[in-house]
């Protein structure tokens, strides 16, 4: 059989941590058919890798782009950094499983009117999305918000039994249907009062599917110690996987934030020491971003833009607004001249100023002047970031230095031009381009095939992607061919979206999505379903 290319003259990083070689890799079939040193003959196509690198395509542990991929499916802000798998669902937001569509898009990231929501379950979910046909691999954990919505609504308690039964039937369904795992946002106004013993419950379903559990811990101010051990004690109790979500935030949850970080760190290995699976994964900012809508509770938008509007604008629910505990408030402690609202579309003048700054022009409280920002966008309610100078570098790098810490965007796939050409999420275009070129290049904290480690086979490993991660004979073609001289991040904080430099050719499955630095309008990606137990 002919085979579909040969790539010749690379040198090979194969994502297991050996040191480079030398070498070509054969490709049939979408897999890699042979490796090594390879006699072409003159009919065979070739790609000429001399003087570049080639590994496997890189995954994204954490990605949010469950829905900016639907409307987008070129996904050109990861294929340009080498990105070939991204594992969304991640901090309890995703796509499915629905039970009312609108009620869901306040748990979903990147929502666009563009692209209706016309399914329920997670098979009509993963149907919807190879239906595009996108450019990268997706696979899926199920959000944990997306459970709480579909059994209880907006009511902030914790689920009945009742309640709790329809959740598991949830979960359940949602895994036999193909997501590798079950994940939680517990800082989340949908998830804040569900308490651990619901969340073993749940993980414990999905132990029993062979599934994985992944979490962005309950993070309240105070606790850096109490929030870590939780996602320990939940996957022990319920004999799961755990893998715990952007670990170095701790940095914020307490006023020493080293300390925070290296107790969390050194939980993570006194849990591998005593046998069980726990790993992490950290973005590459060294700011925090969210939705400025996170400061308020899911119940203040029930009833839709009239209700909500009228509720802001009211001074009683205000008061009542303002004891309501919230990712936005935890990140600030009080300190809102580090919270800065990223762009401000309908008051563009308020654009990169802190919340400190606008309250103080308006003489209003920090929260009445989030909540006038959010009575003026409330047609794009969730489309508000802010970004949160709160944290110092090296606190956020120190995960990095322990060999189980994955790396992941935070961020959704996004592109400059099309459908998405307006949105932005920090980390979309950098992450993988950054953590190569800080690492690598600059520090020179990891050597190139430990960091490659990092973005393919341990994150294929973790989460249970057979065929993928590695570039060894029948694996999956998932390749990243890149001038390590040149491969680097171009976006910045105010001026993100920015295509990486120095990635040459992305195949996924075998076929070239990008070519010589430019995408090739092909969209060979699938949705990577779970093996099974």
């Amino acid at each position: 059989m002919q085979p579909e290319l040969l790539i010749a003259g690379g040198t090979i990083v194969d994502g297991t941590g050996r040191q480079p070689f030398r070498g070509d890799i054969l490709i049939k079939d979408g897999r890699i058919s042979e490796i090594g040193a390879i006699a072409g003959r003159p009919d065979w196509p070739v790609l000429d890798a001399r003087g570049l690198f080639v590994a496997p395509g890189f995954i994204d542990v954490h990605s949010h782009s469950d829905f900016t991929i639907l409307v987008d499916p070129r996904a050109v802000s990861s294929i340009t950094q080498g990105v070939t798998l991204e594992i969304v669902g991640n901090c309890g937001h995703g796509c499915a499983p629905i039970k009312d569509p609108d009620l869901a898009k306040i748990n979903i990231y990147g929502v666009h009117s563009a692209y209706p929501i016309e399914w329920r379950t997670m098979g009509q979910y993963l149907e919807a999305l190879e239906a595009r046909q996108p450019a990268v691999n997706v696979a899926t954990l199920v959000p944990n918000g997306n459970l709480r919505l579909a059994a209880i609504g907006l009511a902030d308690r914790a689920a009945t039994q009742d309640e709790r039964r329809i959740m598991r039937r949830l979960l359940e369904q949602s895994l036999d249907e193909g997501a590798l795992g079950f994940s939680t946002g517990l800082e989340y106004g949908t998830e804040r009062a569900a308490p651990e013993e619901e969340i073993i419950d749940l993980c414990r379903v999905t132990a029993k599917r062979g599934g994985i559990y992944a979490t962005h811990t309950r993070n309240e101010f105070g606790q850096a110690r109490q929030t870590i051990a939780e996602a320990i004690r939940a996957g022990e109790a319920g004999q799961v996987p755990v893998q715990i979500s952007h670990i170095g935030v701790v940095a914020r949850l307490e006023h020493e934030a080293r300390p925070a970080v290296e107790q969390a760190m050194a939980q993570v290995e006194a849990a591998q020491a005593h046998g069980l699976n726990v790993n992490c994964d950290m973005h590459t900012r060294d700011y925090g971003i969210t939705n400025l809508s996170a400061v308020l509770p899911p119940w203040v938008t029930e009833g839709g833009k009239s209700a909500l509007e009228k509720r802001l604008r009211d001074p009683d629910v205000r008061k009542k607004l303002k004891q309501y505990p919230n990712i936005v408030v935890g990140e600030a402690q009080g300190r809102w001249d580090k919270i800065v609202l990223f762009e401000c579309k309908a008051q563009p003048e308020l654009s990169r100023q802190s919340i400190a700054a606008i309250a103080n022009a308006g003489r209003v409280d920090p929260l009445d002047a989030i909540y006038d920002i959010l009575l003026v966008e409330i047609d794009t309610l969730h489309e508000v970031l802010i970004i949160e100078l709160i944290y110092d570098e090296a606190d956020l790098r120190l995960p990095f230095e322990h060999p189980s810490c994955m790396v992941g965007s935070d961020a959704t796939a996004l592109a400059t031009d099309g459908p998405l050409a307006g949105r932005c999420f920090h980390g979309a275009y950098t992450w993988a381009s950054w953590f190569l070129n800080h690492f690598v290049k600059e520090t020179k904290t990891f050597a190139l095939e430990e960091a490659v480690r990092r973005l393919t086979s341990l994150p294929a490993k973790t989460f249970g992607i057979r065929d993928r991660g590695v570039l060894q004979r029948g694996a999956w073609a998932d390749i990243a061919i890149f001038d390590l001289s040149r491969f680097r991040e171009r976006g910045t904080v105010f001026e993100p979206n920015q295509i990486a430099d120095g990635m040459m050719h992305v195949l996924v499955n075998g076929s070239l999505a990008l070519k010589n630095g430019a995408m090739t309008g092909q969209r060979p990606g699938r949705v990577i379903r779970r093996a099974g137990p």
